[in-house]
């Protein structure tokens, strides 16, 4: 194995080491606490007829949840893959992995990623590359690799500006990437979807994006993991280190921008993300317009305590967000987008 994709597996092992054992969390509020559902005291509902389900690229899902992209690319976050992919394919509900370029510039780690496939043969998967890794060579052949290898239902591009220019060997070469963009969408045969990866995207951007054919946008907004932080405890050098400090606390809070993707079309994939707590969250960001909700590190630390606690913990977060619906009078998703407590409250006459 070269020296380079020795350094990236290496990498992934520190990364999923400090998220595991280190406070990597931005500190920044997400704004779910801001936001407010209409209390419904007497919901005129059947608890047990709400219906959670959605459809996303074709497939059905038992409810809106995302295991977001996270890890892969070396023998150790192998193991989490399995269990996340197990967890995917049990509650039939979404899962992203993390970036595939170790996998891509070396064939012997594929596995660490299609172990996701393999264990959920049925789930709605994201494959995942650097936009950065466009300007380092990576053209629709390896992003169609990235798909082959998880057999995957679309492909996230994830963006992470920040992280590359904290990172001693990150990419810093941001140029021109809209238009290698829209290459990939214009030819890959899966949709594309961009993520960022704790720093929000703004509404300009995500404007930009759609132009440049992009099928989805997750949000993943400041209020969660924050890279800068990550970063910061990989470094010896103390300038690097308060360089890294510096910018924890960087980005667009989640729920800023997830309303900022109000203006788009609406068949445009719309992904909350970013410190999402818990169902009550997953509810709040339905009714700001998200088709699906993610987690990361509340999984991956779930995950780490093996399988039963991870199933335990989706389990919890699918009865938080069915609690909440129930008590909004909401008997499905699309009837959820109606419970801001904005709207006017429903004042029909009702038949007793």
């Amino acid at each position: 194995m070269n020296k380079q994709v020795t350094n990236i597996s290496a990498r992934k092992d520190e990364h999923l080491r400090i998220c595991l054992e280190e406070d990597v969390s931005s500190g920044v509020p997400t704004g779910f606490d801001q936001v407010h559902l209409n209390v419904q005291t007497l919901p005129e509902i059947d608890f047990d007829s709400i219906d959670l389900s959605t459809s996303i690229f074709g497939k059905k899902l038992n409810a809106p949840i995302l295991i977001s992209s996270m890890t892969g690319g070396s023998g150790k976050t192998k193991l989490f893959n399995q269990l996340l992919g197990k967890a995917a394919n049990e509650f039939n509900i979404a899962m992203g992995v993390g970036s595939q370029r170790a996998a891509l510039v070396h064939e012997g780690l594929e596995d660490t990623f299609a172990i996701a496939r393999k264990e959920a043969p049925n789930a709605l998967l994201f494959a995942n590359i650097g936009v950065a890794q466009l300007n380092e060579g990576f053209e629709v052949a390896d992003c169609q690799r990235a798909v082959e290898m998880l057999e995957a239902d679309a492909l996230i591009i994830h963006l992470n500006a920040l992280q590359e220019a904290l990172q001693p060997e990150g990419n810093r070469n941001f140029s021109h990437l809209l238009r290698k963009i829209k290459t990939i969408t214009s030819k890959l045969p899966v949709p594309v979807i961009a993520k960022e990866v704790g720093c929000g995207i703004n509404q300009q951007t995500a404007q930009w994006l759609v132009e440049a054919g992009v099928r989805g946008i997750d949000v993943a907004g400041v209020g969660g993991t924050s890279w800068a932080a990550v970063e910061m405890y990989r470094q010896t050098d103390p300038v690097r280190k308060t360089l890294c400090q510096t910018y924890i606390g960087w980005g667009i809070p989640t729920v800023q921008a997830l309303r900022g993707l109000e203006g788009l079309p609406e068949n445009i994939l719309r992904i909350s993300s970013g410190g999402l707590r818990n169902g009550l969250d997953v509810t709040k960001s339905i009714a700001l317009g998200a088709d699906l909700a993610g987690f990361a590190r509340k999984l991956i630390l779930a995950a780490n305590d093996g399988y039963e606690k991870l199933k335990e913990t989706i389990e919890l977060i699918i009865l938080e967000l069915k609690v909440a619906m129930f008590l909004t009078g909401a008997t499905n998703l699309e009837s959820l987008r109606s419970k801001l407590e904005k709207e006017p409250a429903n004042t029909k006459e009702i038949d007793i």
